[in-house]
């Protein structure tokens, strides 16, 4: 397929356009590329496919011509940085991406994968959740995802195939990595000060799921027949790997030597608490998981140390998203809007690093 990947050099897009190449697609990109300045490790790993640096808002119809499948990533990313301007996020993740899969099914691609959350289903308690329970997203991201899952859905027909994936919260290590996600942080916070620390009290459920298996369910979406993806919604992540964050506070604590677990002062119950069963993708689409939670923690603290992590690169704005959108709006560089106040490249034939 012709696949066009939206937020194709974010911290998924850029472990998902290469495997994309692997399996034989030719992959487009689009990208305003807000973390041009945030590659961790070797810039060289960013995939070098034709793209365009472009804001989702300003996808005109003829930007989508010759795609077979589009796979949308691009949104503002976490709760934080979508409590920053709740309407600007309604704008970019909700309208934006219900603009786009109306132009998709103008223009005639027949597939549109969504990535949705699993922090739809919100203050869901400790019950396992499957992709029927009812949605009750806490933060202006998890009701943008909702919305999305909505409008996108009366748009479906024989010729607009679109899926919903609610990935589980994501970790691993990617060239964009990030520090806001939970074992990303944890793992940093052990190798960066001995301490493993908890900002909540620890008992709130998160399913987790690592990017390169978040990346394989939308191949396995794309390669899959219509019948079995079409207007379905599908969990991404596994039944077992939901915990809660002292658990992985624990796995973390016997992954990294020498360190301790701790909570952070004024720790407190977090409102995001869900639990999710992960079924419906294993039994129709064939799809599990090759990754755990202490795989992962492995892997982050193996990058870590390659990298030699110091607690001011943690802590600083270059890989926390909301902190480095603030630095870009306090320099200027960043508009109200969130749109560059400098001209953006021109498209190219392929993006450097």
């Amino acid at each position: 397929m012709r696949v066009l990947v939206t937020g194709h050099r974010g911290y998924i897009g850029a472990i998902l356009t290469p495997m994309l190449l692997r399996e034989g697609h030719e992959v487009v990109g689009l990208d305003s590329d807000l973390y041009r300045a945030c590659t961790f490790g070797d810039p060289d790993q960013l995939s070098d496919v034709p793209s365009q640096v472009k804001d989702l808002r300003d996808v005109e119809r003829a930007d989508l011509d010759g795609i077979d499948a589009i796979v949308h990533l691009a949104a503002l990313s976490n709760d934080p940085l979508g409590d920053l301007d709740p309407e600007l996020t309604f704008d970019i993740n909700h309208r934006a991406s219900v603009r786009l899969a109306r132009l998709a099914k103008e223009a005639g691609v027949q597939r549109f994968v969504f990535s949705s959350s699993c922090s739809n289903y919100g203050a869901a308690g400790g019950d396992l959740l499957d992709e029927t329970a009812a949605l009750h997203p806490v933060t202006a991201y998890g009701r943008s995802k909702v919305l999305v899952e909505r409008d996108v859905a009366e748009l479906a027909d024989d010729s607009f195939s679109p899926t919903y994936l609610r990935n589980a919260t994501a970790y691993g290590v990617s060239p964009r990595l990030r520090f806001d996600i939970v074992l990303n942080n944890l793992v940093a916070w052990a190798f960066t000060t001995g301490r493993v620390m908890i900002k909540s009290d620890g008992t709130p459920w998160r399913p987790i799921v690592h990017i390169e298996d978040i990346s394989r369910a939308f191949i396995a979406v794309l390669h899959a027949p219509r019948e079995l993806v079409h207007d379905e919604a599908f969990n991404v992540g596994s039944t077992e790997e939901n915990y809660q964050i002292r658990d992985l506070a624990g796995i973390v604590a016997d992954v990294v030597p020498d360190c301790r677990v701790e909570f952070a002062p004024g720790a407190s119950p977090d409102t995001r608490n869900y639990r999710v069963r992960c079924d419906k993708i294993k039994e129709r689409l064939g799809f599990d998981l090759l990754w755990t939670a202490r795989q992962g923690a492995v892997e982050l603290l193996e990058a870590y140390r390659a990298v030699g992590l110091t607690l001011e690169d943690f802590e600083g704005p270059r890989y926390q998203r909301i902190a480095h959108v603030r630095s870009l709006l306090a320099s200027g560089a960043l508009g109200t809007d969130l749109r560059f106040t400098t001209p953006t490249p021109t498209p190219t034939a392929g993006v450097s690093a």
